[in-house]
């Protein structure tokens, strides 16, 4: 509800964002071979992609997102949260 901070956030998840998509390969995962840290990220990424959409020109984030859904643990996890998703605060959006 606070206008400044959520400006203030938006600019912190695009400079992570410009960095993510700096780092990851453009095929791969986090660390090489899908791992845990593929697992922490995942859930985080999901999430802020829906109260701040990753920017097109962030085409790897864009894609590594993808994969992790294409994944079917990731895709089985999202799958059996929808009757959840009402209660995400800020709405989630009709995707995913």
């Amino acid at each position: 509800r606070d206008p400044h901070g959520v400006a203030e956030a938006h600019k912190l998840l695009d400079s992570s964002y410009a960095w993510l998509d700096q780092t990851l390969e453009e095929q791969g995962w986090a660390c090489g071979d899908f791992s845990l840290a593929d697992c922490a990220a995942g859930p985080s990424l999901f999430y802020a992609d829906w109260v701040h959409p990753i920017a097109e020109d962030c085409r790897k984030i864009k894609a590594y997102r993808q994969r992790l859904l294409a994944r079917p643990s990731f895709a089985r996890a999202v799958d059996e949260a929808r009757s959840y998703r009402p209660l995400f605060p800020p709405g989630a959006p009709d995707r995913d």
